[in-house]
């Protein structure tokens, strides 16, 4: 076997996750589904519906999220990273049917799915990786930090793994804006994905690069669990689900003022992992009771036409379509069709800027906090790098941007960065 073949390295992320293998003149990203370089980190335990007795299929990445958004019989994960240093890791989860799973086998299975991509592209066994970590899994708790970085390495090693090695994300992200620093300076890493906005300010420069611990060039780190989920939460809420009644008010009765319709269904059906749960037969009974709680009577129809006909996953789509469309455009069309015959709603970027302020906010502070923590002046910071899906949203990255107005602005790979630095870092490690 060629040595240069006999590793990896892998981002097992929150929301996603890369693989990236040797190349001749670097790293390589593996293809991990049908032109996609990263994948959900996302497992869905299919049952048979015919034979419910029988063990459940596993589909991974986005196969896991469409039978999941497809209303078929089994239970998504989602997340697992998060578990780890968790005493909920070794505990079990009802599949259904009878079956159940430990969390930390959940782990195995997905990083064992990944093992085998890489081996597959790299036409040979692996039994080398480099594995990405955060700097702390655990904020505040070193014990329970230091559990979920030894949790995630005999997950790795029961994938099939004989070495193992982590690098801190913040330095893999980093890693390839070094190749081309020709003096030490200090960068700005925000990393704004689904789930989490983090923020490391770290140290790189030509006489770092190949260090193996770079722990000590990392200044400071900090973290806002607030990104592009969040903000297309809020999106939906603020001017999709109006049309179907959210905020407004039932009929005046009595004399007395009309209250607001209830709001609950309109959150879970705009929160992802929550809207299966508004289509329990239960539930849905209960919102046909509430016809006469809406003053209009379309804002009812349209609701229960979204609930009945399983348009939630659909509809946080279209909002979420919306809100790129307007970040590119300054307006976008809601089509809204499939909920009823020629509905629409026209979609101002002044609208999804108020929508997102707050979590905006939030995550800007969360930069000026990490600078802080840092203990350098702002004009210290010589280049912002930003990596993650939602460091697409430009008004985002102007607003951090105005917090460091020395810095120049670098856009790595959005969503194969961390990847791709953790392929450099193995290549130092194995050589």
């Amino acid at each position: 076997m060629n040595p240069a073949s006999g590793f990896a390295a892998i981002d097992f992320g929150t929301s996603n996750s890369g693989i990236a293998l040797p190349a001749h003149d670097g790293v390589r990203l593996v293809e991990l589904e049908p032109g996609h370089p990263t994948m959900p980190t996302a497992v869905f335990y299919r049952l048979d519906e015919a034979h419910p007795a029988a063990e459940p299929t596993r589909l991974y990445g986005r196969a896991a999220m469409a039978a999941y958004v497809e209303g078929h019989d089994g239970r998504l994960m989602r997340s697992m990273k998060s578990l780890l240093g968790s005493s909920l890791l070794e505990q079990a989860t009802d599949l259904g049917g009878g079956h159940s799973v430990r969390y930390v086998d959940v782990v195995v299975g997905y990083l064992r799915h990944l093992k085998r991509a890489a081996e597959a592209a790299a036409g040979a066994p692996l039994s080398r990786v480099v594995l990405g970590r955060p700097v702390f899994f655990v904020d505040d708790d070193a014990e329970r930090d230091a559990q979920a970085a030894a949790a995630l390495e005999a997950a790795a090693r029961a994938a099939g793994f004989g070495d193992v090695t982590f690098q801190y994300e913040p330095i893999a992200a980093a890693l390839d804006h070094e190749r081309h620093v020709d003096a030490e300076e200090l960068v700005l890493v925000a990393d704004i994905g689904g789930g989490t906005s983090d923020f490391s300010i770290v140290r790189v420069g030509p006489e770092r690069r190949g260090r193996a611990d770079r722990r000590d060039d990392i200044l400071a780190n900090h973290g806002v669990h607030v990104a592009g989920t969040d903000f297309d939460r809020r999106v939906e809420l603020e001017t999709l689900m109006p049309l179907l009644g959210y905020r407004s008010l039932g009929p005046s009765e009595g004399g007395r003022a009309p209250r607001e319709v209830p709001s609950r269904v309109y959150f879970d059906l705009a929160t992802w992992h929550l809207i299966n749960t508004v289509y329990n037969a239960g539930r849905v009974a209960e919102l046909r009771r509430l016809k006469s709680w809406y003053a209009d009577a379309a804002h009812h129809r349209r609701l229960m036409s979204v609930v009945e006909h399983r348009l939630g996953h659909a509809l946080a789509a279209e909002a979420e379509r919306a809100k790129i469309e307007v970040a590119g455009a300054g307006t976008a069309q809601l089509d809204l069709s499939l909920v009823e015959s020629g509905l629409a709603a026209t979609v101002e970027s002044a609208a999804v800027a108020a929508a997102i302020e707050d979590d905006l906010e939030r995550i800007v502070e969360g930069s000026r906090e990490t600078l802080r923590r840092a203990g350098v002046a702002a004009e210290a910071v010589g280049t912002l790098y930003f990596t993650g899906g939602s460091t697409g949203l430009d008004a985002l990255v102007e607003r951090i941007a105005a917090g460091f107005p020395a810095a120049r602005r670098v856009r790595g790979d959005r969503f194969a960065s961390v990847a791709q630095g953790l392929g450099l870092h193995a290549r130092t490690v194995f050589g």
